[in-house]
């Protein structure tokens, strides 16, 4: 895609919506009015018993007041009753009649809260025998009288029953009191309950939700970081994270014309250096082979001298190239379930003549042990710790190789019989070019790129390479994270 065009889609304004933060606040205010909507309805309800609870208790108290006014009612009815038998005054009629008004008002609130009406019947059925005795002659007053005394006794006997019965409407209407507010506690505790679930359950969706947009966010980060640039990056969710995904896309856009541009660098420089290189070195071996002419001891001597730098410039280009390409195809990762020990056998098959050439014995030790790598280019960065250590390794010795899982990474390590890495190379030893003091007389110099290349792919992979201090001989160690 032209930079134009990725520009533009830069600018692009991500399509309307609710950005996270307003979300975010809108989970929590959606959560928070079912919780209060529960919390208030729970008052509601404690508020409703409390009344039910003033209500019934002032209806006991009115209750057991009524029945204790009944009974004093009773008394005043019997002495003026015995009294105006005795006495005839009509002044102690009146004042019968008034209070029997006053009790019969008594005694039908009392039904109409509740009182068995047997009780009523029977309380006002001996009131009117007494009211009938009253109007009886004087002549018989004092019969009357002990027949009064008589019925007042059972009205009392009436009244104890009347208390013994308000005592019992009260202590029932309180049980069913107690069964309501003990339903409406567990019918609240329900809800309570249900209400908590579901604001569990609506924050947990809330916080799956999301989280999704900013996994897809990691996920294409991840590829950008591993230079998986193929895929685009399309991120759905709130307007800010779309926006963020469309930067993503943006910067996808840019690297991938970055590494078409390091790709035809690559080509270009290589076109352009190789090609003079090699006329330089045909010429230099017509000069060799005397075409112009035969030589001179001296010119013999620049013809060999040029020859040799030219061959040591041609090594250092194709080493530069070929660590290009490496940290290039480090970036571009074909990962697949791999067991190391067959992939670290196979690189020491694939070096058994150089190996038989110093005599060298290999140890592989550890495994299996299965891992997801790219397994070219591991294979390539084990090649390139076997064949440093080869290089340096004296001729009859032994090259040890370790595998390991443990604390979450997975180990490579390499041990050699060689001279070890001088304290002054071990900070630069990893460093693409560097050629530490210590170099074989036997072989070639070189190029001081394998170790580069090793930490490439390690890194690459997410682990790293590094020298272990394990006394006068070499040991490397790849170090990976273990995906098991």
């Amino acid at each position: 895609m032209p930079t134009s065009q990725a520009a533009a889609r830069k600018r692009r304004p991500a399509r309307g919506g609710l950005s996270f933060q307003q979300l975010l606040l809108l989970a929590f205010l959606s959560i928070g009015a079912l919780l209060g909507a529960s919390s208030l309805q729970a008052l509601a309800t404690l508020e409703q018993l409390m009344a039910q609870s003033r209500s019934g208790a002032a209806e006991a108290i009115a209750l057991a007041a009524a029945a204790q006014n009944l009974g004093s009612r009773s008394q005043a009815l019997e002495r003026a009753a015995r009294q105006s038998l005795i006495l005839g005054d009509a002044q102690l009629r009146r004042h019968f009649d008034e209070t029997r008004q006053d009790a019969q008002a008594t005694l039908q609130s009392l039904q109409q809260r509740g009182l068995p009406p047997q009780l009523g019947e029977h309380w006002n059925g001996r009131l009117a025998q007494v009211a009938a005795l009253l109007q009886g002659p004087a002549a018989q007053s004092l019969d009357s009288e002990r027949a009064v005394a008589a019925l007042f006794l059972d009205i009392d006997t009436l009244n104890a029953a009347i208390a013994q019965a308000v005592q019992e409407l009260n202590a029932r209407r309180s049980g069913e009191l107690m069964e309501r507010v003990e339903a409406s506690r567990r019918a609240v505790t329900r809800r309570v309950v249900a209400t908590l679930a579901l604001a569990a359950l609506l924050a947990l969706a809330l916080g799956v939700w999301l989280a999704r947009p900013f996994k897809r966010l990691e996920r294409a980060i991840r590829r950008l970081g591993e230079n998986e640039l193929s895929r685009s990056v399309e991120i759905a969710g709130p307007v800010d994270v779309r926006r963020l995904g469309q930067q993503l896309e943006w910067l996808r856009v840019r690297l991938l014309e970055l590494e078409a541009d390091k790709a035809r660098f690559l080509r270009h420089i290589s076109h352009e250096l190789k090609t003079p290189l090699a006329s330089l070195r045909e010429g230099v071996a017509l000069l060799q082979e005397g075409v112009t002419g035969e030589l001179g001891d001296s010119q013999r001597e620049v013809v060999e001298i040029l020859r040799q730098n030219t061959l040591a410039l041609q090594a250092e280009i194709e080493a530069l190239l070929r660590f290009n390409a490496a940290a290039f195809e480090a970036r571009r990762l074909q990962r697949s379930p791999t067991e190391l020990s067959d992939l670290v056998q196979a690189q020491v098959q694939a070096q058994r003549l150089q190996l038989q050439v110093k005599d060298l014995q290999v140890q592989v030790v550890g495994g299996p042990v299965r891992l997801t790598v790219d397994a070219e280019k591991m294979g390539s960065a084990v090649a390139n710790l076997l064949s440093n250590a080869i290089r340096f390794s004296p001729r009859g010795g032994t090259i040890r190789i370790e595998l390991a899982r443990m604390d979450g990474r997975v180990r490579i390590d390499l041990h050699d019989e060689g001279p070890g890495v001088h304290d002054n190379d071990r900070l630069h030893i990893f460093e693409p070019f560097y050629r530490g003091q210590r170099q074989p007389q036997d072989t070639a110099r070189g190029t001081g790129i394998g170790l580069s290349i090793v930490r490439e792919y390690a890194m690459a992979h997410g682990g790293d390479a590094m020298l272990l201090d394990t006394g006068p001989h070499t040991a490397f160690r790849i170090e990976l994270p273990d995906d098991s």
